[in-house]
């Protein structure tokens, strides 16, 4: 007889191999390093998360860095700073076993969702269901730039506390008085975890009132005591949103509206929509970077064809919604969390990322549980080799995702690779072409930095961020002249620019045109009156102007901003020593000559006096 609960082997025999092959395939991601696209800025050049005392903590609850406010994120790399310092083995380590731990989360929440939408299915195929849906979320490609990437700790931790909040939630459903009360408090804790990890989680109160209508079916003549549940939930979520937004728009800034007016929007926001769908069903041409267009046209292809899947989907859905209730929760509750990255507010270079699948593609994990749950227990009518084709097909497919994911985790494992992987992808992608291009540049390979930078100014020419990479690639070329014109160029666009303005500066200096530069240079200091580039070059190019005095002034506003600053320390260094062989240059002149040395006024009388004698 098929119970209605698995057996005891089965409890503890699932989790444990679903955690098992999960940290198996994304095991070579442990010999990953620090990738130099955010990992640098968040890590390599910061401080002050390395440690787990005051100071750090304070840090990470007062602190945004690139346009983030996820305190809970940063104290797990607190704690990994504590254990194994700057190797990143423990990071990667910590981001695998999360990962592993949402697997089997998500197949504890398939059982329960699973015994509630199929109530006639049996215990097994309940089990298997449930596994399936946890291998293809924890396996699939999508999962390896969350997963490998360092600095997308925040998905796997906020989908970890995503995860515990519906639990707990769902055990609240179940009970009565002071236990749901408890419950539901365990519930709201750990959605605040959530959403000091990383704010995406925020639509999940609507999340759970789609899940109060199918399939726990509770809201039927209930709407008033369900959606009075769920006003602590959305407060949390209202709140954390209003502080994401105000720290995105301080600190990085939001996309021009008038770039990408509200038409435009929409037709990003219904791509996303197609877009992770198609990503998870076909896991090809997967890349680091799905570059946003210059221009979005609605009626441009892609976006036409994106929004009519779109419309389709939602209609058919929504007509069969008696006969199949589960697709239209499932669609729901993925439009709900995609929507706020599917750039209706938006910042940054992407249209799409990978990443913005870890949460919002659990509802097809179900869903795809679910059709395994009803074939295996014969709610559908299948024969016995259907079944046995069936289950080697879902066997070879989860295996194809599993080599698919390890391909995708070795582009993460290497800056190069990051931006060749994205380019054979998309060859005119500018963003890519001008990040490979400051790599290359920083490691003096100019003839390759050249080649990107070029081809990224060809493709968007009125990008002054690109003109400016040249500018400064053609000067490290010792090509001042082409760099002075790209300079110029890029500065019409930002005229307040001030690392642009220094660079013309160092161009103009190269050709020799020290009195030019000199005035580039402290144009660039009066839009940015604490640039340390900018004081200790206009210091040099006053020693060689042979007004050292002048120079020490700057010198030492340097070191006042930056007193580790070594330029700043060796040029201050010679502005002094110029300063003191100046006037005994002009002295031995003097002598040479036969002219008389000037005297001081404070000597004057007493040499009158000498010469009288």
């Amino acid at each position: 007889m098929d119970d209605l609960a698995p057996r005891a082997p089965a409890r503890w025999i699932a989790p444990l191999a679903i955690a098992v092959l999960t940290i198996a395939v994304f095991a070579p991601a442990l010999g990953g390093g620090f990738v130099l696209w955010d990992d640098d800025r968040n890590f390599l050049n910061n401080p002050y998360y390395r440690g787990l005392g005051f100071a750090q903590v304070r840090w990470a609850f007062t602190s945004a860095v690139m346009g983030h406010w996820i305190p809970v994120t940063w104290l797990t790399f607190s704690l990994d700073y504590a254990v194994w310092g700057m190797n990143p083995f423990g990071y990667h380590l910590t981001n695998v076993l999360l990962h592993a731990a949402n697997a089997v989360l998500l197949y504890v929440l398939a059982l329960a969702l699973l015994r509630r939408a199929l109530p006639a299915a049996g215990a097994r195929a309940i089990t298997l269901g449930a596994a399936v849906a946890a291998l293809f979320f924890a396996l699939h490609p999508l999962r390896a730039e969350s997963v490998a990437w360092i600095t997308e700790r925040r998905d796997g931790l906020s989908t970890l506390f995503y995860l515990g909040t519906v639990l707990a939630y769902l055990k609240a459903c179940e009970l009565d008085g002071a236990p749901r009360r408890r419950w539901l408090v365990v519930s709201l804790g750990a959605y605040t975890l959530g959403l000091l990890s990383k704010s995406l989680i925020m639509s999940l109160p609507l999340a759970l009132l789609v899940l109060d209508v199918y399939p726990l079916r509770r809201a039927q003549g209930r709407w008033r005591q369900v959606l009075i549940e769920k006003l602590p939930y959305l407060a949390l979520a209202v709140a954390t949103a209003v502080v994401s937004f105000l720290v995105l728009r301080a600190t990085l800034g939001l996309t021009s509206a008038v770039a990408y007016p509200p038409a435009a929007r929409v037709a990003m926001a219904l791509h996303s929509l197609a877009f992770y769908l198609g990503k998870t069903l076909v896991p090809v041409g997967l890349a680091p970077m799905y570059e946003l267009p210059a221009r979005v046209d609605p009626l441009a292809p892609r976006f036409l064809v994106s929004a009519l899947v779109v419309v389709g989907i939602t209609i058919a859905l929504v007509l069969a919604r008696r006969r199949w209730p589960a697709l239209l929760a499932v669609w729901v509750v993925y439009a709900l969390t995609v929507a706020p990255v599917s750039g209706i507010v938006h910042n940054g270079p992407q249209l799409a990322a990978d990443r913005y699948s870890y949460l919002s593609c659990l509802g097809f994990a179900l869903l795809l549980g679910g059709g395994v749950a009803v074939v295996a227990s014969g709610l559908v009518r299948a024969s016995p080799a259907l079944r046995v084709t069936l289950a080697a097909g879902a066997v070879l497919w989860l295996g194809g995702l599993a080599a698919l994911s390890r391909e995708q985790i070795a582009v993460w494992r290497d800056t190069d690779e990051i931006w060749r992987r994205s380019l054979a992808v998309d060859p005119d992608c500018v963003f890519c072409h001008g990040q490979w291009g400051s790599l290359l540049g920083n490691r003096g390979q100019l003839d390759e930095a050249l080649a990107h930078f070029e081809r990224a100014v060809a493709l968007r020419p009125n990008r002054a961020n690109h003109r400016a990479n040249l500018g400064l690639a053609l000067l490290k070329a010792r090509r001042p002249a082409e760099a002075e014109e790209h300079l110029r160029r890029a500065l019409v666009e930002e005229p307040t620019n001030a690392d642009m303005r220094w660079r013309l500066g160092l161009a103009l200096a190269q050709q020799g045109r020290l009195v030019e530069a000199s005035r580039e240079v402290e144009r660039a200091l009066g839009d940015s009156p604490r640039h340390v580039d900018a004081l200790t070059t206009l210091g040099m190019l006053l020693i060689d102007l042979g007004r050292p005095g002048e120079a020490v002034v700057y010198l030492e506003r340097a070191l006042a901003v930056d007193p580790a600053s070594a330029p700043a320390r060796e040029v201050l260094a010679r502005a002094r020593s110029a300063t003191v062989a100046r006037p005994r240059r002009r002295a031995g002149t003097a002598r040479a000559t036969g002219r008389p040395r000037p005297a001081r006024r404070g000597t004057r009388s007493r040499r009158r006096g000498e010469r009288s004698r």
